[in-house]
């Protein structure tokens, strides 16, 4: 096992941390480009969204495969090779020409980018001693923010620069160093034991998860919450692009700063659901995401940021509490569950541009606004019906 503040912990971590980066970066880098995209291809918001909405699609899907495969391949190897594939797609976006290839290729590139996130956490819990993994796991995530921060920003400025595909040489960068991090830093495992992939036992598993009313409740809470949240900044990335704000790519980019209430609402989940339990403190992310909506209808540029700093902290509480409620509550194949879990999520960001496309069109912001909350309305009474189904079960 590897030891807290061993150089192996180091070497590992950062291997692990530097690949979460230029995951998360390729993933999200595509939402600020979506107002130059509709203008160079001539397409509507809800067109151009598939760009970026495409990638995530393919990585919560992928997550189902990879998750078993690792089981039967090993970690490493099918990391390093989930790796490859992103780098390679990544390059290829920057030669693409029409949409249909830039669809074609973000497809593609989602399906390699499910690797890490379906790996990185089985691989820690393998390796590392108990104080290491706490701390890594806790890098990892951070690590993740500031992948979809980083590579929102860089996208957005160098759109600004010059044209907007000069973003994927650094990212074609970042994949060639995360490769070499990984096979040069990444230990060889020595707890894994490969397991026989089983189809029926993978499926069987799965099956019997969402038969479990406090698990499903939680997968579809954290998708539609996802599904909202997500696709609201795709949204008012047009709005900000639009008189009277008339905001560039790199402006827009900022915006995504705002995720970073949602690190202070992960660091403090604990502590509100042991006053208020989690369906509770869930409810709570839930209620604040809501009233973070309705402040960015007031009509300030500063409200509307100061609206989705208020939702990212609402929201990622809410996540990280859903993330380890599935955990506590999955009593087999503990792996399959979180990675259905990380499916509905994906899924839910995927879908939520088709659910909220017609709110837009009958009174764009207000209307997204109105859909959302709508949408959080739905998910709080499914955390309404978990804390009975919870009150119940210890009763």
């Amino acid at each position: 096992m590897i030891d807290y503040k061993s150089t192996a912990f180091y070497r590992s971590a950062f291997a692990l941390c530097f690949a979460a980066v230029a995951v998360f970066a390729n993933l999200h880098l595509m939402q600020p480009l979506l107002p130059e995209l509709s203008r160079q291809f001539a397409l509507s918001p809800l067109v151009v969204s598939t760009s970026y909405t495409i990638g995530t699609l393919c990585l919560g899907l992928s997550l189902l495969v990879y998750a078993s495969l690792s089981d039967a391949w090993g970690r490493k190897k099918l990391l390093l090779l989930t790796l490859m594939g992103m780098t390679v797609s990544t390059f290829m976006l920057l030669w693409v020409e029409s949409f249909s290839s830039l669809l074609f290729w973000r497809a593609l590139q989602g399906c390699f980018l499910g690797g890490l996130p379906a790996i990185a956490i089985a691989w820690m819990g393998e390796e590392y001693a108990k104080p290491a993994l706490v701390t890594a796991v806790g890098y990892y995530i951070s690590a993740n923010s500031l992948g979809g921060i980083s590579g929102r920003l860089l996208a957005g400025g160098l759109a600004d620069l010059g044209h907007w595909q000069w973003v994927f040489w650094p990212m074609t960068l970042l994949g060639v160093l995360s490769c070499y991090f990984i096979w040069r830093f990444l230990p060889a495992a020595t707890q894994f034991q490969a397991k026989p992939f089983r189809l029926k036992q993978a499926l069987s598993d799965n099956w019997f998860h969402l038969r479990q009313p406090l698990l499903l409740l939680t997968y579809l809470i954290g998708g539609l919450n996802f599904l909202v949240f997500l696709n609201q900044y795709t949204y008012i990335s047009f709005v900000l692009a639009d008189t009277p704000f008339n905001l560039s790519s790199s402006l827009i980019g900022l915006l995504f700063i705002t995720y970073l209430t949602g690190t202070l609402g992960s660091a403090l989940s604990s502590r509100i659901a042991q006053r208020l339990s989690t369906p509770g403190a869930m409810a709570l992310g839930i209620v604040v995401m809501m009233l973070g909506s309705a402040v960015t209808l007031l009509p300030s540029l500063w409200l509307i940021v100061a609206g989705f700093f208020i939702s990212a902290f609402g929201f990622f509480l809410c996540h990280s509490l859903a993330s380890s409620w599935v955990s506590q509550h999955a009593t087999r194949a503990k792996a399959s569950a979180s990675a259905l879990y990380l499916v509905f999520y994906y899924v839910g960001a995927s879908s939520g541009g088709l659910y909220l496309q017609p709110f837009w069109q009958a009174a764009n912001w207000t209307g997204i606004v109105v859909g959302s909350v709508v949408m959080y309305l739905v998910t709080l009474l499914l955390c309404c019906w978990l804390w009975r189904l919870q009150h119940k079960k210890l009763g």
